[in-house]
């Protein structure tokens, strides 16, 4: 029996106010919707607050957040995976004790039934849907990647399905009742973006064949599948990206669109024919990730402040610099996310549109159809754009265009791949971009590299070798100043000791002193040494600040950045002349 009314409660917690209350009762009376649902869509009440009260107002305990301690694979396994995700519930181990968690804990009929399927005293607990629904999808078991070619072995070579229909539709954790090679083919799927993978890679050798996911910027290897299935394997991948099943002398590239854990994700897949049979790699993009605000990329206060100011400017061009998986896609869309306005037109041009920003138009890239990165750049430039991106500038064409479009009043952001930010000014000249339009045209580049972030659950305290203090020029006596840390491995961390990325940058703003070096054509080294001067930091000692912050180690920073030798430049330094 209830004994309080949840308005009350929620009034006595001083979430909301007496006034509100009536309110939202009187919208209630006339719309007939539930009370809690008519405080989410005000904004008055969070999803966290809601399930406070509700438990409170049932006199159940509220979970905060269920851990893999938690869930109980025993207990999991009884129950249809349907039924839990219908009703918002799910069986865990708390205190001991065998506890139903309910989004809903008014909704008895369902509770009522686990409790019967689980036998024996049950206590009860509530959540937030979120909190239910998220474990339900990391913890619900699964056939294991062992199971499912056991299953192999039983079925028979010639008992492969290969019906693709309703991929889209379907959410591939539900899809338990279909042939086993199809299952194996969700079930790396799956595995690799509950491990948070950012490619899955197939690969075939003489007497195996391999699969991999990388997970934070490493390769592990997950499953070794019979080298029999390898041709049914492949084939099923083609069907999904709607490949050519029949063609295995030529590469082929496809995608992806399917549901995991109720996730839309997208595969960027290749197939490239090799001594051994095909071999696939599988891009993984979780549609459902937004992007982030800059403000939680981790800049230093320096940095950010150069990175407001130049996009914030009414022309000029911001680059971002680095090899391939730097994460250099994440920080421009995070600088769009900041500038998108309703009076402002941004428009794109991408290879592949990787996330969706609503109220920005992104152009996909098509090579096939003439629509490359220049002739697309050419094109929406006649769209009156403010704000215009290039997913990368590969050519000189391109950085032509690039740079006439920021001194005709645009803002142009793209990448570029350089080693440095003083590098890139090099890369453009040998592009053929005159020094006086980079000069003119450039606000400011950022360099950037991602390390993996240590795992706070089981992180320990180290010195460091003196070998590694060298590298960072710093004593024994300096680092007893300052608390390191060591990545040593848990159950949250798969064993790897770091949980996780994060990036470190190095940002170059072309000032007036910089801009009048670049006309005169100086070495990089001259041009690095200028920036310096001017306050910038580079790649090594911004890792180091993340290490010192107990973020990362000096190991992971060392191992994507160089600590360059102080040398002479190349040729004589050039007087800035006025």
């Amino acid at each position: 029996m209830l004994k309080k009314k949840l308005g009350d409660i929620l009034i006595d917690l001083n979430i909301v106010t007496p006034e509100q209350l009536q309110d939202v009762l009187r919208e209630q009376k006339a719309s007939g919707k539930v009370l809690g649902q008519l405080l989410l869509e005000r904004g008055l009440v969070s999803k966290l607050d809601l399930a406070r009260t509700l438990a409170q107002q049932v006199g159940l305990p509220f979970i905060e957040a269920i851990t893999e301690q938690m869930a109980n694979v025993e207990l999991l396994a009884k129950v249809p995976l349907k039924f839990l995700r219908q009703h918002l519930i799910i069986p865990i181990i708390f205190n001991g004790r065998k506890t139903i968690v309910s989004a809903n804990p008014r909704d008895l009929q369902p509770l009522d039934d686990l409790a019967i399927l689980m036998a024996g005293d049950v206590d009860y607990a509530v959540s937030t849907d979120t909190v239910v629904s998220e474990a339900i999808n990391k913890y619900y078991p699964l056939e294991t990647g062992k199971e499912m070619m056991d299953e192999l072995q039983e079925e028979g070579e010639n008992s492969f399905d290969f019906d693709a229909e309703g991929i889209e539709e379907k959410d591939i954790m539900e899809m338990a009742n279909d042939a086993p090679i199809v299952k194996l083919v969700n079930h790396i799927i799956f595995q690799a973006v509950k491990e948070v993978a950012s490619d899955i890679h197939i690969e075939p050798f003489e007497k195996e064949l391999r699969v991999r996911y990388r997970i934070d910027g490493n390769l592990y290897q997950r499953m070794v599948p019979p080298k029999r299935y390898q041709g049914a394997i492949v084939s099923r991948i083609k069907i999904m990206s709607n490949l050519n099943i029949a063609e295995k002398r030529a590469p082929q590239g496809g995608r992806i669109q399917l549901k995991v854990a109720d996730k839309p994700i997208d595969l960027r897949v290749s197939v490239l024919p090799c001594n051994f049979g095909e071999r696939v790699v599988m891009r993984l993009l979780d549609k459902s990730k937004t992007a982030k605000d800059l403000d939680q990329f981790g800049f230093s206060g320096r940095d950010l402040s150069i990175i407001d100011k130049s996009i914030h400017r009414p022309n000029g061009i911001i680059l971002v610099s680095g090899p391939t998986g730097s994460g250099k896609t994440s920080t421009l869309y995070a600088i769009l996310t900041k500038l998108n306005e309703p009076d402002v037109n941004i428009i794109t041009v991408e290879d592949p549109v990787e996330y969706t920003i609503s109220g920005i138009s992104q152009v996909q890239v098509n090579v096939k159809a003439g629509l490359t990165f220049a002739a697309a750049l050419r094109e929406i430039l006649r769209q009156d754009p403010d704000i215009c991106l290039i997913g990368e500038i590969r050519d000189g064409e391109t950085a032509q265009i690039a740079t006439q479009a920021a001194l005709t009043g645009h803002l142009v952001l793209s990448t570029i791949h350089t080693n440095s930010a003083p590098a890139t000014i090099t890369r453009l000249i040998d592009m053929g971009v005159e020094p006086f339009l980079i000069a003119s045209s450039l606000a400011c580049v950022i360099s950037q590299r991602l390390v993996r972030k240590l795992c706070l659950a089981c992180r320990q305290p180290e010195t460091p070798a003196v070998e590694l203090l060298k590298r960072i020029d710093m004593t024994v006596e300096e680092a007893k100043s300052v608390t390191f840390y060591k990545a040593v491995g848990c159950d949250e961390c798969l064993k790897t000791g770091y949980r996780g990325r994060l990036p470190i940058f190095e940002i170059m703003e072309v000032n007036d002193i910089l801009a009048r070096l670049i006309v005169q054509r100086v070495d990089a080294t001259v041009i690095k040494a200028q920036a310096l001067k001017d306050g910038m930091t580079q790649l090594i000692a911004d890792g180091l600040r993340n290490a010192k912050m107990g973020l990362t180690t000096l190991e992971e920073v060392l191992s994507v950045a160089v600590v360059e030798e102080e040398a002479a430049p190349s040729v004589t330094p050039i007087k800035v002349v006025s």
